[in-house]
């Protein structure tokens, strides 16, 4: 049953994407030429905007999948969905309007209605999401699409977000019970059972056919943690942990918001199989790309860092750990001194810290320093 109801919430809001970009197009039209508030020399039939309308709707999926806008969540940061609603729509107005100026050159378009199609789809396609993540929410209610979850853990953080689960259930979940780790001995939890401990994880999430695990145990050491997801890896379950439990891990994975409590995704099944493949062809040639535009700026700032600091390298490389709890290195330029953390030990940096070169505190004003970050994204 979730799988069909994701099915058909995807296509439901496919298809509301395109109508309210549709929507917004011609809102625009009318504005520039048929409501008589913008004067106009020229006027254009709506026949010349068909050709427009037809390349946004065939760039839309593409470029809002890629931003992430077609991956269902049970709760959603408002935020962080408009920021990518507003980046989406931008890479489809612009690769629209390059399209327009090569294929379409005899056919005259206003720039003014490219320019309001863009605004007003953002507030349109807002809305309309807006109103389907109601639609969801009853329908959930309901029963429909309701997917089974299972919280690790079984103490006052546990017990927090059993409560959010059964007190929301617009987000459409079920609580299974509870899994015991630590020796903890409690038979059930908030009316819940304990329905196992962790090391029959895997067992657990078969037998109750389980889409989604919670971890929510601050005993829990680094390497528990990694062993849980570990134990999840050949399942198609999401895993999300409550972030008091995984702030090691917390600045290279994205927060969520679980109906008003931080989550942080540590693996999300949306991400899997083509999605996966098709994100990654699109990483490669984003930032393959950039690098070259960027190379000479990178270069002059390799070459003035090892000028103004020669007896240190030019880019500082750190472990982090990332998806499914594999580690990979950050790497940016070096705005530090050679022994900063000889120093203090690895320490969060911070504004105006007493650490960093001269060129550094200019690098890291700007942000140039995370430049080379599109290395990491092209070596995956």
């Amino acid at each position: 049953m979730t799988a069909k109801a994701d099915r058909v919430f995807l296509l439901t809001m496919l298809l509301l994407d395109l109508a309210m970009v549709s929507g917004a197009l011609a809102l625009a039209y009318w504005v520039r030429f048929q409501s008589g508030w913008v004067p106009y020399g020229q006027y254009h039939p709506w026949t010349n905007y068909l050709l427009m309308g037809l390349a946004q709707a065939l760039l839309l999926p593409p470029v809002f999948g890629l931003q992430g806008l077609y991956r269902l969540r049970r709760s959603v940061s408002r935020f962080d969905e408009v920021y990518r609603l507003v980046v989406g729509l931008s890479i489809v107005n612009s690769l629209d309007l390059a399209f327009m100026s090569l294929a379409a050159r005899e056919t005259d378009v206003s720039r003014l209605v490219q320019a309001l199609t863009w605004a007003f789809g953002i507030g349109l396609v807002w809305v309309g999401r807006l109103l389907h993540y109601a639609a969801q929410g009853e329908l959930r209610k309901r029963g429909f699409g309701r997917q089974r979850v299972l919280v690790v853990g079984t103490g006052q953080e546990a017990r927090i977000i059993g409560e959010k689960i059964l007190g929301a259930p617009e987000l459409g979940y079920e609580l299974v019970g509870y899994v015991a780790t630590n020796g903890a001995q409690a038979a059930e939890v908030a009316g819940k059972p304990v329905v196992g401990r962790a090391e029959g994880l895997n067992e657990l999430i078969r037998k109750y056919q389980v889409g989604e695990v919670i971890v929510a145990e601050p005993g829990l050491s680094h390497r528990e943690i990694l062993e849980v997801v570990a134990r999840c890896e050949p399942l198609p379950v999401n895993i999300k942990v409550y972030p008091d439990v995984f702030q090691i891990m917390a600045s290279e994975v994205s927060i969520g918001d679980f109906n008003g409590l931080p989550m942080v995704n540590i693996r999300d099944v949306g991400l899997r199989g083509w999605r996966r493949t098709v994100k990654r062809v699109f990483d490669v040639g984003f930032s393959a790309t950039v690098l070259v535009l960027l190379s000479p700026l990178m270069l002059l700032i390799a070459a003035l860092i090892k000028i103004t600091s020669p007896e240190g390298p030019v880019f500082y490389v750190q472990e982090r750990v990332g998806l499914d709890g594999k580690p990979f290195p950050i790497i940016k330029f070096r705005t530090m001194r050679p022994d900063a953390e000889a120093e203090t030990g690895p320490v969060w940096a911070k504004p105006g810290d007493p650490r960093r070169t001269r060129l550094g505190a200019i690098l890291r004003r700007f942000s140039l320093d995370e430049l080379p970050q599109f290395i990491n994204v092209l070596l995956g």
